[in-house]
């Protein structure tokens, strides 16, 4: 297969120029102590002004094995040294260091996550997210996302860079069920925290913008509304059914993935304050205040994505029943995707957690539910 083209030269206005500072110290693994002072986001469409020609690049070109003794892992976020990782095991409720030596080292469990084979229920440890600022001493927090025995909520905890301590819920009262629980939680280049809640089998309350539920949200370390949210609430966008997959492009927009009923699962662009349809629209649909998906995908014809990373503006998204990885170029207008392309179909099983490799052009790929063959963390590296 020839490779995707390199990406195109972007010209940029000077309103871009502190977003631009933002990225540089994120990729040193800085950031500045207080978000609000961060540069504005998102950008402004009139901010930009992209060449016609193509942006996205690279393929995956290989992949191998990093370790293989893990139980359902659920979450990837690196550390800010690039070099290690913590990684959630959905099942057990433990959390490890995956290093990218393939090491793996327990450090401690998340208190209260519940996961029952018996009863379906696929909940339990679900996302992390490791501050930019996080350096083990000043700075020690980490945030998962958990289901209970009563709810979905976001926790920190303590990692001083051997071992968790300390509980303390940051966000309690998301609604729980035993599937559409959402689950990620991400540091946006703000320095915010993203979370993805899941309708909880309860399609209405995707669209009620009081609910916590079926919404992606926008919060600070310690659960409040993040400043210049759309409702002045914690709800960011609304109208989704199960979201997973959240990722930042070059030019800092968020791409979504969302897991649909029975006829799409969706590729979004997520913009604050818009409604992303759900349950009145699956897939694309003409609902006045709605906005259509970028791309769709059959659940039974390579669908049911579950998470998403971002490598030289092609998408990567991870899927469980479609048990492959589709790359999607992001367009040259930034707003739209090229044709997806299939790898590794069928060869490792159900796909879930995956991250990009700070400073790396290669991704973190994780299997799910086994069963008896414990999962895989896997390595693809991009050209």
């Amino acid at each position: 297969m020839s490779p995707l083209p390199q990406p195109a030269l972007r010209r940029v206005r000077p309103g871009l120029v502190a977003i631009a500072a933002v990225t540089a110290v994120m990729t040193a693994g800085v950031l500045p102590s207080s978000p609000a002072a961060a540069a504005p986001y998102p950008p402004r469409a009139e901010d930009l002004v992209l060449d016609d020609g193509p942006r996205a690049g690279g393929a995956p070109s290989g992949i191998s094995t990093l370790s293989d003794t893990w139980t359902t892992p659920w979450g990837i976020s690196f550390l800010p040294d690039g070099n290690t990782a913590l990684v959630t095991e959905r099942n057990t409720g433990e959390v490890f260091e995956a290093g990218r030596d393939g090491s793996r080292r327990r450090v401690g469990k998340v208190p209260h996550a519940v996961w029952s084979l018996e009863a379906q229920d696929k909940g339990g440890l679900l996302g992390v997210a490791v501050p930019p600022t996080w350096n083990g001493t000043t700075d020690r927090d980490v945030f998962f996302m958990e289901t209970t025995a009563t709810d979905n909520r976001v926790v920190r905890m303590d990692f001083d860079g051997t071992s968790l301590s300390g509980y303390t819920p940051v966000l309690t009262g998301i609604r729980r069920d035993t599937q559409h629980n959402g689950g990620n939680v991400v540091f946006g280049p703000d320095g915010y925290l993203y979370v993805t809640t899941g309708d909880a089998f309860e399609g209405r309350l995707a669209q009620d913008k009081d609910s916590l539920n079926g919404k992606i949200l926008r919060i600070t370390r310690t659960g409040e509304a993040a400043p210049g949210n759309p409702f002045g609430t914690r709800v960011y966008s609304y109208g989704h059914r199960n979201p997973q997959g959240l990722a930042w492009d070059s030019a800092g927009r968020l791409w979504e993935t969302e897991i649909g009923h029975q006829t799409y699962d969706e590729l979004n662009l997520i913009e604050p304050g818009r409604n992303y349809g759900w349950p009145t629209c699956e897939g694309s649909c003409d609902a006045a205040g709605t906005t259509n998906p970028k791309q769709v995908w059959k659940p039974g014809e390579g669908g049911v994505p579950a998470q998403i990373a971002v490598v030289d503006d092609v998408i990567y998204a991870s899927t469980l029943r479609g048990r492959r990885l589709w790359a999607l170029p992001i367009d040259s207008s930034g707003t739209n995707v090229k044709t997806a392309t299939p790898y590794y179909a069928g060869e490792y099983g159900r796909l879930r957690a995956l991250v990009k490799v700070p400073g790396a052009d290669e991704l973190w790929l994780g299997t799910s539910d086994r069963g008896t063959d414990k999962d895989l963390l896997l390595k693809v590296t991009v050209r």
